[in-house]
C-alpha cells in the first residue's frame, strides 16, 4: 500500500513511522514552516483535568499512558535522549477549594493514567518545586511526563526512514480527481493509495483545494524558556495553574512557561509585548522564585484547534481515500502518538476502531457542515 501523509510534525511522524514498520510504502511530505505547533510545544505529557466526554477522556488516558511504551519502543532505535522524563503533574491554587473539581475528575480516571493522587502543601509542595509561591496549595498526581517535542519528532523521522519512509521537501496541493485525492509537490503527482493530511494548523489550507472546509483555526502560543544555572531541574513535576497557564522543567537548568492562547492572530510570528508580559506575570505570581532566571527564548506556535475543540482523526467526505489527523489543540504531543497508532492500524486494516468515534470528522460537531 501506498501512503503519502502530508505534514512531519509529531502526529505525521508518528503516524509514517507506524505505517512503514508494518511494510507500507510511506512518502512524508514536509513544509518546515515557522510556527509548527510540535517544534513550540513545551513537552507536557499528563493527565488532565478537565478532557470533555467520557470517550474522549478514555481516549486520552490512554494516550498519556501509551507514551511509557512509545518511548520504550524508541529506545530499541537508539534516538538518545529525547528529553523523556516521568516526572509527574502538580496542579496548584491559592486555597483547597480550588483544587477540589480537579481532584474529583482525576479520581474517576484509571489508576495507570493518574498514578497517586494526593494533596501537597507547604515545605513539601516546594520540595517538588522549589521555585513556586509559598502559600501555594497542591495536588499531585505520579503519573505523567515531558518530553522535548523536537527531538521526538525528529527520532521518530528518522525511525521512520529507517524502515523505509521516503521524506518529501515542499509544499504539498491537494485535489480531487474521479472522487480520490491526489497530491502533488512542485507540480509532480505523489503515487498514492491513501492520502492523510496531518499538517496541524495549516490543514484547513490544504484541504480547501479538495473542496473541504475542514474548520481547523490557527491559536497563536507564546511560550518561554528560562534558565536557572546551576541548578538541578531535572525532577521538578509539570505544573499546571488555576488559570490554565503552567511550568515545566528539564534536565539543563531550564523552566518552560507558558502559555497564551490567543485567538484571530492568523499566522503572525511574532512574539508581542502583551503576550510576552502575560506569560512572564503568570510564571512569576506562581513561581516568584524564577525572577532571577535568564529568559533564554520565547518560541511561538499555531496550535491546531476545531471547531468543538476536539482533534479531527479519520477518514473525510468526499474522496474514497483522504483521512485527516488534527486539532489537538495543546494536546497534540499527549495525543498525537497514540491516535497515530491507532489510525495507522485502520488504514492497514480497513477497519476503523471504536475509540476513535468521538473524534471523527463526521461526528456531530466535527466538521462545520455537520449537522448537529
Amino acid at each position: 500500500m501506498r501512503i503519502v501523509v502530508v505534514g512531519g510534525g509529531v502526529a505525521g511522524a508518528a503516524l509514517a513511522w507506524r505505517l512503514a514498520g508494518a511494510g507500507a510504502e510511506v512518502t512524508v511530505v514536509e513544509a518546515s514552516r515557522q510556527g509548527a505547533a510540535t517544534l513550540a510545544g513545551a513537552g507536557i505529557v499528563k493527565a488532565s483535568g478537565r478532557v470533555g466526554p467520557a470517550a474522549y477522556a478514555d481516549l486520552f488516558g490512554r494516550a498519556v499512558a501509551h507514551h511509557g511504551r512509545l518511548m520504550a519502543e524508541l529506545a530499541e532505535e537508539g534516538p538518545g535522549d529525547l528529553g523523556h522524563r516521568a516526572v509527574g503533574g502538580l496542579w496548584v491554587g491559592r486555597d483547597a477549594g480550588e483544587l477540589d473539581r480537579t481532584e474529583a475528575l482525576l479520581r474517576e480516571r484509571p489508576r495507570d493514567e493518574t498514578g497517586t493522587v494526593s494533596r501537597v502543601e507547604g515545605a513539601e509542595l516546594r520540595e517538588l518545586f522549589p521555585v513556586l509561591a509559598p502559600e501555594l496549595v497542591g495536588l499531585h498526581t505520579s503519573a505523567g511526563a515531558r518530553v522535548d517535542g523536537r527531538l521526538l519528532r525528529v527520532a521518530l523521522l528518522a525511525a521512520a526512514g529507517r524502515r523505509g519512509a521516503t521524506p518529501v521537501e515542499g509544499r504539498a496541493a491537494l485535489r480531487l480527481r474521479g472522487g480520490r485525492a491526489e497530491v502533488a509537490v512542485d507540480g509532480a503527482v505523489l503515487p498514492a493509495d491513501e492520502v492523510v493530511v496531518a499538517a496541524g494548523a495549516w490543514s484547513t489550507e490544504l484541504l480547501g483545494g479538495c473542496g473541504i472546509d475542514l474548520g481547523v483555526r490557527p491559536q497563536r502560543g507564546q511560550i518561554s524558556h528560562l534558565g536557572l544555572p546551576g541548578t538541578d531541574t531535572s525532577a521538578w513535576p509539570v505544573v499546571s495553574s488555576a488559570r490554565g497557564h503552567y511550568l515545566l522543567a528539564f534536565g539543563d537548568s531550564r523552566v518552560v512557561a507558558g502559555a497564551t492562547r490567543e485567538e484571530g492572530a492568523g499566522f503572525d510570528g511574532r512574539v508581542t509585548a502583551a503576550g510576552q508580559a502575560e506569560v512572564l506575570a503568570e510564571a512569576l505570581a506562581t513561581a516568584p522564585g524564577l525572577a532571577g532566571a535568564t529568559l533564554i527564548e520565547t518560541r511561538v506556535g499555531f496550535r491546531p484547534v476545531s471547531r468543538d475543540g476536539l482533534p479531527l482523526v479519520g477518514r473525510l467526505p468526499g474522496a474514497a481515500n483522504l483521512s485527516v489527523l488534527t486539532g489537538y489543540g495543546p494536546s497534540g504531543l499527549t495525543l498525537a502518538p497514540y491516535v497515530a497508532e491507532l489510525w495507522a492500524s485502520a488504514l492497514l486494516s480497513g477497519v476503523e476502531p471504536d475509540g476513535l468515534a468521538c473524534v471523527s470528522p463526521l461526528r456531530a460537531g466535527g466538521l462545520p457542515d455537520t449537522d448537529g
